[in-house]
């Protein structure tokens, strides 16, 4: 598969400015090809730069305004406000939420005013993972080798369930605390150290996950995770604030519909991402349509 750099992704603010920053949506957001609304508004509340739910916002968007919703898009920097969002109402739909195991600590808490609308993709995993180029294939051969990493990790965000799965359990589980620091800051952040390594074919050691285009956009492998410390694969899931289906079920059973599979998955974060990249992600998503109209029970994908 042709390798595929980094575009349209940006730098994200600190965390101390985490608060929901809404952007324009509906009919008129990004080129949206538009709904009336006479069905109601809908508010999905996503991180830019965690491309699974970017690119199934805009999917939700699309399919949504069809049928008659008006869709409003908020984006935010961390899960725990998206989540705190959503529990709150003050967001309808987190459009690509892990649940069962990465946001556990997040469904336990705000469980009860949060409904699952269904999951989209069933195999969705967490990773540690190198460079092809370097001589390790297990997490366990980072052991001893801190040195040859330059003594760190690179993470995303703080609050993400993958930073906590890396700190809490694979670290203390392999004996890499204090060989190796965490270095977390943003998605964007990271897979920029990312490509400045393997440009230079330097070894270096990330936090990723599959579903995601740096898969394929760099020369990367997941290292092997013999004692399991990093989870069992999960589900994406559509979730909903409480009341949700009751209130817009036409929405609800449209979204209970949407099931992806790896080949679909990819293509669509593909093209939201590489191929049109920011400001173009309707764009994208119209393409999406158009080839993969069987991703969809009800019949309003074209």
């Amino acid at each position: 598969m042709k390798k595929r750099h980094l575009t349209g992704l940006v730098a994200l603010g600190a965390a101390a400015t985490l608060v929901l920053a809404g952007c324009a949506g509906g009919s008129g957001a990004k080129g949206g090809e538009g709904g009336s609304g006479d069905k109601g508004t809908i508010t999905l509340g996503f991180l830019p730069s965690w491309t699974d739910g970017l690119s199934t916002a805009y999917l939700l968007q699309n399919q949504l305004e069809k049928i008659g919703y008006k869709v409003e898009m908020k984006t935010l920097t961390e899960a725990g406000p998206l989540y705190t969002g959503l529990a709150q109402g003050d967001v309808d739909i987190y459009p690509s939420a892990w649940p069962e195991l990465t946001h556990k600590s997040y469904m336990d808490k705000y469980g009860s005013k949060i409904e699952d609308l269904g999951a989209y993709y069933n195999d969705a995993k967490l990773t540690i993972a190198v460079p092809e180029y370097t001589d390790i294939t297990s997490i366990a051969d980072l052991k001893g080798k801190s040195d040859q990493f330059g003594g760190k990790i690179f993470g995303i965000e703080p609050g993400a369930g993958l930073t906590k799965q890396t700190q809490e359990s694979m670290m203390p589980e392999y004996g890499l605390e204090g060989e190796y620091e965490l270095a977390t800051s943003s998605t964007a952040a990271m897979l920029t150290e990312l490509k400045k390594a393997t440009e230079k074919k330097e070894d270096i050691v990330v936090t990723l996950w599959r579903p995601f285009w740096a898969n394929d956009a760099y020369p990367v492998k997941d290292l092997e995770d013999p004692k399991g410390a990093m989870g069992k694969p999960e589900a994406l899931h559509f979730l909903g604030t409480k009341g949700f289906a009751e209130k817009y079920p036409e929405a609800a059973e449209l979204i209970a519909g949407i099931k992806l599979d790896d080949a679909q998955y990819g293509a669509l974060e593909d093209l939201v991402v590489n191929k049109y990249g920011e400001g173009k992600e309707p764009e994208a998503v119209t393409e999406w349509v158009k080839t993969f109209p069987d991703a969809f029970k009800t019949e309003v994908a074209g």
